[in-house]
């Protein structure tokens, strides 16, 4: 198992990484990090956004290092952070296609992250590889592995293995094809390399912006570390996320979900927004896994057939339009104003709930449940919500209980913390299977937001589609056009649309790879230029960007999507 127990918090016991003056894994609290989304060669901005990072409580900063002039100057910027600000903070050379970068970064980063997918040229295609190709390419990577792990090793730069969902090397998907297990064995295969260099001040990351994809990985690779006798720690995020609440939704269940299961030392919130608006979020996050801490014991038993690894709807019968093959449903305490209105008002089906927690589960009221079922209204005011919920939902599956369950969570916090804490226990348990329905509320927050929140819950887990799903990336230094406001433009003329997925991406190192499973997309594709995509097809190359939005939404128009053109 990836986990000590799926009803009790433990964190997991990982080893130590040293990013110069910053501890990774062990004992120490979760580091939380961003990246920097100017220029790594413009030394005063980068300089100014790391410590804006920094100062708001980040403690890791990464750049983008596209070529050896980028990696050369992340001295400068470290050099200009001590002078103007005393600020020490630890620099990460984020590397992609280009091993020699690699190396110059290990002299000059603190820390450098290689993603796999891309480290050598590849020999062969994700079609087919001869003997011969895999055996080449095997050797190519040992050797420029070699070369950046002696210079590690030199300068005490700590490494990340970063894998990206979408961005597998084509050898790795002749073997795997673009799934889970791939992701996981791509970093396996590069640890073991390392290993025989006797290297390990490692972190590994496995990212996608599919939230289900990337818990179900990262708990794989756990398996598999632990299967090898190996402890590295571990870095997450959700790859673009977006911005606003569904940014801070989609980031908190595939985030949260596995700092509750003991599973991460060091986060980064991926949102296309200002780098330092990452980090509040972050801290939100975490706090909580840390107040997990010392709960009282849950006692429960884990259902023989439950596969935390592939996802699988709990079996339901469908009782008055809820469970069964019903999408899960939202209820509200009120109707909202907003447009998106719950399915039910509580006063309207109160009859027909019947609202428990685990301890009310007693043989004699399971008996009775058998004998008559009814929809549960489960609630929770454990330390650990989601750990006794995840207890009742696996009696009801051992005792053959079919019976639909609305899960209940009533709060009294911010909308910041909500929206964080809400997506944390909610989406943990619907990633799991769990749930035909939400009844979410907050009495600090307006009826209109929780409802939204559900739904945004929702479909952050797959578990419903309901509105437009835009896949975003946070930008960076090669992002040559302004993200975020390209972001809002589409947003705005697109919002209204139901189950569309657009993809706006910065540049083509993750874009066509992460928006594998967009409808439609939208990459930076040089300075000023733009390409557009339907699917995995590129229908436009290189457009400059002035015009790129407009045509994205006449393309959305003539695949007979109705947008607001003049917005």
């Amino acid at each position: 198992m990836y986990t000590d127990s799926l009803f009790n918090y433990k964190r997991r016991q990982s080893s130590e990484v040293n990013v110069r003056n910053c501890a990774i894994g062990n004992n120490h609290p979760i580091v939380l990090q961003s990246m920097g989304n100017t220029s790594t060669n413009d030394t005063e901005a980068a300089a100014e956004q790391a410590y804006a990072i920094a100062k708001a409580g980040g403690q890791l900063v990464r750049f983008t290092t596209q070529g050896n002039r980028e990696a050369l100057n992340l001295t400068n910027i470290k050099t200009l952070l001590k002078e103007r600000w005393h600020c020490d903070v630890p620099l990460v050379a984020d590397v992609h296609f280009n091993a020699s970068v690699a190396e110059t970064a290990a002299e000059t980063a603190d820390k450098v992250r290689i993603n796999p997918g891309n480290f050598v040229t590849p020999q062969g295609s994700s079609e087919g590889y001869t003997t011969e190709q895999e055996e080449r390419e095997l050797a190519m990577v040992r050797q420029a592995l070699h070369k950046v792990v002696t210079l590690c090793k030199t300068n005490n730069t700590a490494m990340r293995i970063g894998v990206n969902h979408g961005s597998l090397s084509p050898r790795m998907m002749s073997k795997y094809g673009d799934t889970p297990k791939g992701l996981a064995m791509s970093c396996i295969e590069f640890l073991e390399l390392c290993q025989e260099e006797q290297f390990t001040n490692i972190v590994l990351s496995i990212k996608a912006s599919n939230v289900v994809v990337m818990i179900q990985t990262v708990r794989m690779l756990v398996e598999e570390m632990n299967s090898r006798n190996m402890h590295y720690p571990l870095h997450l995020g959700v790859t673009e996320a977006g911005d606003g609440e569904d940014g801070r939704v989609k980031s908190s269940v595939g985030i949260g979900s596995l700092l509750i299961d003991g599973i991460g030392d060091t986060i980064r919130v991926s949102l296309s927004e200002a780098p330092e608006a990452e980090i509040p979020v972050a801290r939100i996050i975490t706090d909580y896994a840390e107040s997990l801490k010392g709960h009282a014991m849950i006692q429960g038993q884990a259902n023989a057939s439950f596969n935390p690894l592939i996802y699988t709807r709990r079996k339901t019968q469908a009782i008055h339009g809820i469970g069964g093959n019903h999408v899960p449903v939202v209820i509200s305490k009120q109707q909202s104003n907003g447009e998106l209105k719950a399915d039910y008002l509580l006063d309207d089906i109160a009859s027909q709930l019947c609202r428990v927690q685990y301890a009310d589960l007693t043989p004699s009221f399971l008996a009775q449940l058998k004998a008559k079922p009814q929809i549960l209204l489960l609630y929770s005011t454990h330390k650990n919500p989601v750990g006794e919920m995840r207890a009742a939902f696996h009696m009801l599956m051992n005792e053959g209980i079919d019976v639909p369950v609305i899960i209940e969570r009533s709060y009294d916090l911010s909308l910041p913390q909500l929206q964080c804490i809400a997506s944390i226990e909610l989406g943990s348990l619907f990633i799991d299977g769990f749930g035909d329905g939400i009844l979410l509320s907050d009495s600090q927050v307006s009826n209109d937001i929780t409802t939204s929140l559900a739904y945004s819950i929702l479909q952050a887990t797959r578990a419903r589609i309901s509105k437009v799903e835009y896949i975003a990336c946070p930008s960076c230094g090669r992002t040559m056009f302004n993200l975020p406001e390209t972001l809002q433009q589409i947003r705005q003329a697109t919002s209204h649309l139901k189950g569309v997925k657009i993809a706006v991406m910065g540049c083509i190192v993750n874009g066509p790879g992460e928006m594998a499973d967009a409808d439609y997309g939208y990459v930076g594709a040089g300075r000023g230029k733009v390409s557009l995509y339907k699917g995995k097809q590129c229908i436009e190359k290189s457009i400059p960007d002035t015009d790129a939005v407009s045509r994205l939404l006449e393309l959305l128009e003539r695949d007979g999507k109705s947008v607001n053109i003049n917005k």
